[in-house]
């Protein structure tokens, strides 16, 4: 039983619940967690890309008053650990494999007097030769950075036979040959992308402590608890049980807060020390050690027909994913299989290739693998237009995937508005008219996220005095996730917001939950949120009943009240009554998995407009209309503002971060370097709804998490071709590649 429409809780644009808590400094972060006895953890790491370890002498660290504990690779078990295939080490052992990674450990009675130990321990290498170039790694006389990667643990199959690599993964549809030999012309490009970091205010942290009785207790700002506490069990040898992983307030993810990071540290520090353990990142330590986007190199080549319909499509995506894979949950780039974009290809070959180097070990930023892909794609596709004469929104247009029909990697597709979508787009930012000045240019770029699933674990209880609290494990990383759970417990009970509370516990207060992330959220915790309100709601129905003397299927469910056979009792009464009858406290709890929603289309297409300045390469963004298809809306501030920081991060990846390397060397180790966006980079933005009811989480409702940041870069390059005549294949795109493109182009 559900409430008709129109909403009273969904749909309205409620304050972040936690919103006060975080403005006025009193939300606590794992940072700020404190216990009795206390003492900080420092890493020592390696200043070489790739070497091999002969002697660790840490005498004078362990005598150094103040200091608990000093821990080297061969103080600890060897074990490795990762989230899918295990190939990373707590601590290097033999040899180090990046700038940056693990050697040594110490924790001491004060963080400065850990950081005077780390100077103190004298580690002796032998330099390795390195290899920082993928495409240079697979080549026979590379040196090796791993052995055979299937000695590790969830390793790919089939094992790849290419030096240094570690997955390689093939998906076919039709027959790629014939595709081609039907092509009346054949386009070939490729495109490079770099790394960036995910940028979140909040650096990793963890706490362990061990109590008297053996049990660890962890603080980890870690977006999936449950997943933690059972890696941690795995890589630790100890039984589930035995763990209690608590996730805080958490300032940022963006698919950076997945991995246990230095959580095994502390664990092995607290139990050297026999005290609790505090470990935070420095920001210098997440630019350089931490797991930021996989860079690619995207070649793709195009079969056509002289009316611009695709008729074969071939991608080899090259994935630089650093010295270890352990920070990749689905064991690849995903994104790779999305390198055909979202047009009906009857022949299709996607290959994704992932390869080991000597850089900092990458993993998932938002979107994994999108952006990239979509940056090469929808440059591919304007530039394939251009040499056919065709208006890039007509090419789309004509090869746009519709309703029923598959995609490019053969899945039927469903809820699909993709012309939709490009028609509102068109319509909103006149395509087509001439821009006010010369040198100004308009570039398109189109997108479709999938909307994530999961399992998860609700609970609600309701109070003698008639509150109505809903109890999860699952963090917000700053989405306003709880907000939204609140809103549809609220719509669910039809009892005002007032009346619900959201209550964060650790992984002993539910018995599962596969945490956040992947764009599963709303549908994820929502229906199992709203399905344990609809349980909770039924037992109300009940009690009522019993009050009002009536049958259960003659009760009306009104804001606050409960009616039926010409009286009505109020929520307090029916919540004392139903709370007594068990004990003090109506309690439920409900486990769902909403399965798969494979298949099932979120769209987004974007124009950017820019201004560029010949004289200097300098690119201005004067305007940027982005256009979804969306489902109904359960918050439309929070909504909107995945869209606004979406386009921040589109903007940050299109045109000004780059984590820049140089032999596995960070060279802007920094954020006053890296470049982040700021408010006063953002462009004027007008957002398009398109709006079907058509979507698989509450209320018909769609994912919009990862969506609005992934076609922006295509289409500031596409921008830049239509202002000015150069093209830009590389990431990012900044003045000084626009300026030697114009001097080239002279």
């Amino acid at each position: 039983m559900t409430t008709n429409a129109p909403y009273t809780s969904v749909g309205k644009p409620v304050g972040q619940i936690e919103g006060v808590a975080k403005v006025t400094g009193k939300a606590v972060y794992t940072g700020d967690v404190q216990l009795p006895r206390l003492i900080w953890g420092k890493l020592l790491r390696s200043p070489y890309a790739h070497a091999r370890i002969v002697r660790i002498d840490s005498s004078k660290a362990k005598a150094l008053p103040g200091v608990r504990a000093v821990i080297t690779g061969q103080d600890i078990p060897p074990t490795l650990y990762g989230r899918r295939m295990r190939d990373m080490p707590v601590l290097a052992r033999e040899k180090v494999r990046f700038i940056g990674e693990r050697v040594a450990a110490v924790a001491a009675d004060t963080a400065a007097i850990a950081e005077e130990a780390l100077n103190l321990i004298d580690v002796t290498y032998e330099q390795l030769p390195g290899v920082f170039d993928p495409i240079e790694a697979m080549k026979e006389t590379a040196p090796r950075i791993h052995g055979s990667v299937a000695e590790y643990f969830n390793h790919a199959e089939p094992v790849p036979d290419l030096p240094n690599t570690y997955a390689v993964m093939v998906r076919d549809k039709g027959n790629l040959d014939e595709g081609f030999r039907q092509a009346d012309r054949i386009f070939e490009n490729t495109f490079t992308t770099q790394s960036n970091h995910h940028g979140y205010m909040e650096p990793h942290a963890t706490v362990m402590n061990i109590d008297d009785a053996g049990r660890l207790h962890a603080w980890i700002s870690v977006k999936t608890p449950h997943t933690a506490r059972a890696q941690l069990s795995w890589l630790l040898g100890i039984p589930q049980e035995q763990i209690v992983v608590s996730a805080r307030h958490i300032g940022g993810d963006f698919g950076g807060k997945g991995s246990l990071m230095d959580a095994p540290v502390a664990y092995y520090l607290a139990k050297a020390s026999g005290r609790p353990v505090k470990i935070v990142m420095r920001y210098t330590e997440e630019l350089q050690a931490a797991n930021p986007r996989n860079p690619g190199i995207i070649t793709l080549r195009t079969g056509v027909m002289n009316d611009g319909r695709i008729v074969a499509h071939h991608a080899r995506c090259v994935w630089n994913t650093g010295a270890y894979q352990a920070f990749l949950p689905a064991g690849w780039v995903p994104g790779g299989t999305e390198a055909a974009g979202n047009y009906l290809i009857p022949h299709v070959r996607l290959e994704n290739i992932g390869v080991y180097t000597n850089n900092v070990p990458r993993g998932h930023v938002r979107a994994p693998g999108s952006p990239q892909v979509t940056f090469a794609i929808e440059s591919h596709i304007d530039m394939i237009a251009h040499e056919l004469g065709i208006d890039p929104w007509e090419m789309r247009m004509k090869n746009a995937i519709g309703e029923g029909e598959q995609s490019p990697t053969g899945e039927v597709m469903h809820d699909v508005f993709l012309k939709d979508t490009l028609q509102a787009l068109k319509d909103a930012s006149k395509w087509g008219s001439p821009t006010p000045r010369p040198n100004m240019g308009r570039g398109l770029g189109i997108y479709n996220r999938h909307v994530g699933s999961g399992s998860s674990t609700q609970v609600i209880t309701v109070d003698r005095n008639g509150n109505v609290t809903l109890i999860t494990v699952a963090p917000d990383t700053g989405t306003g996730a709880h907000t939204i759970l609140k809103q549809i417990v609220a719509e669910e009970l039809n009892v005002p917001l007032e009346r619900v509370g959201v209550t964060i516990v650790d992984t002993d207060g539910v018995k599962s939950d596969d945490g956040v992330g992947g764009s599963r959220v709303t549908n994820t915790h929502g229906n199992t949120a709203m399905l344990v309100a609809q349980a909770t709601r039924a037992s109300l129905v009940t009690t009522a009943a019993a009050l009002l003397g009536i049958p259960s299927e003659q009760v009306t469910v009104g804001v606050e009240r409960f009616s039926g056979g010409g009286k009505s009792v109020s929520f307090d009464d029916v919540a004392r009554r139903a709370a007594g009858d068990a004990g003090g406290t109506l309690r439920h709890e409900v486990t769902h998995d909403p399965g798969s929603t494979s298949g099932i289309a979120c769209f987004t297409v974007q124009m950017v407009e820019v201004e560029v300045d010949r004289e200097t390469g300098q690119v201005k963004i004067t305007r940027v209309v982005s256009a979804h298809d969306v489902g109904t809306i359960i918050n439309p501030i929070y909504h909107q503002g995945q869209i606004d920081g979406g386009l921040a991060w589109g903007i940050g990846f299109g045109m000004t971060e780059e984590l820049m390397l140089e032999e596995g060397r960070l060279l802007n180790p920094h954020l006053g370097d890296y470049k982040l966006p700021v408010t006063k980079d953002m462009p004027p933005l007008e957002t398009v709804l398109v709006q079907h009811k058509a979507g698989p989480a509450p209320y018909n409702a769609k994912g919009i998490g990862e969506s609005s940041n992934v076609p922006t870069a295509a289409a500031i390059a596409n921008a830049v071709f239509a202002a000015v005549g150069v093209r830009i294949n590389d990431l990012p795109v900044t003045s000084e590649k626009v300026y030697r493109a114009l001097q080239a182009q002279q």
